[in-house]
């Protein structure tokens, strides 16, 4: 017999994705080269969806060396995003809790939000696209670590790239990082609701050893933030086609360790000099 929780999801995520494609009778719609924006109100900010996704779209196929593979975004394989007319009504439609802004479904390609939605052509656009994108290439079957999804798709949010650097200098400048394979290990989940104060492993500018005393909500920001500066690291020193092969190498089942040393030869041979190289990064301004 099939447990009440699983029938209870499914019927909630079966829901969702139909009051999402709704009656097409419901939504009027505008499309471009690789989306499809749906609508029933507000004709001007669905054209500002549409233009904002195909620039943050080029831009990121770009920069994450992925550009030759714009093909799978075209034709019957668009991305749909469907634009409610308000926060609430997109609440209702969705069951999505009430601090959501939007909400994407990387495997059917849907993004789905409301008009004059917080911060979403400059933010949640590029965040939830660049996760499309990144998965597109990647896949779902190989082990991709959440430190390099969540780094990609935070990259790709153009506009806090600056205060984001700013961040992680500040946390640099105290000593307040995490080592990068302490990145690599931790499960982000395991900390959600998790009370007390967290001891973890640093290094100091200095090269030297020390230990940090984190709240799990200090932790989880600490975590975000290098895995963006980490993946910026990465594509701002070695350029897009390296990145592009190292996250093939992981597609096809290379360690992040192996995926380094393949893609990047005689630069990073493991995770160690991954970390040493950063480190040099942030202390020239990165």
């Amino acid at each position: 017999m099939m447990h009440k929780k699983l029938r209870l999801f499914l019927f909630v995520f079966l829901g969702v994705l139909w009051l999402a494609a709704g009656n097409a009778a419901d939504w009027l719609e505008k499309k471009s080269e690789h989306f499809i924006v749906y609508f029933n109100q507000d004709e001007k900010f669905a054209q500002a969806v549409l233009d904002g996704a195909e620039k943050d779209y080029r831009q990121i196929a770009y920069d994450l060396g992925y550009a030759r593979y714009s093909e799978f975004w075209t034709w019957d394989k668009r991305v749909k995003i469907y634009i409610y007319p308000d926060r609430s009504s997109f609440l209702k439609a969705t069951g999505q809790p009430a601090w959501s802004e939007g909400m994407a479904d990387y495997k059917n390609k849907q993004i789905v939000s409301y008009v004059w939605g917080k911060n979403f052509i400059e933010s949640l656009l590029p965040h939830e696209i660049a996760h499309l994108v990144f998965r597109d290439f990647v896949g779902f079957k190989g082990e991709i670590p959440l430190w390099l999804d969540e780094g990609v798709a935070q990259w790709a949010e153009a506009a806090k790239r600056k205060e984001i650097k700013g961040l992680i200098q500040r946390y640099f400048q105290e000593d307040n990082l995490l080592l990068v394979s302490d990145v690599m290990r931790l499960n982000i989940e395991n900390l959600k609701g998790k009370q007390g104060l967290l001891i973890r492993a640093t290094r100091t500018k200095d090269n030297k050893g020390g230990v940090l005393f984190l709240s799990a909500n200090n932790l989880v920001e600490i975590y975000y933030l290098q895995s963006v500066s980490l993946v910026g690291y990465l594509i701002e020193k070695f350029g897009s086609n390296a990145f592009s092969g190292f996250c093939r190498e992981l597609r096809d089942g290379k360690s992040v360790e192996e995926a380094l040393k393949i893609a990047y030869p005689l630069r990073i041979n493991n995770i160690q000099e991954f970390e040493n190289g950063w480190r040099e990064y942030l202390k020239a301004g990165g």
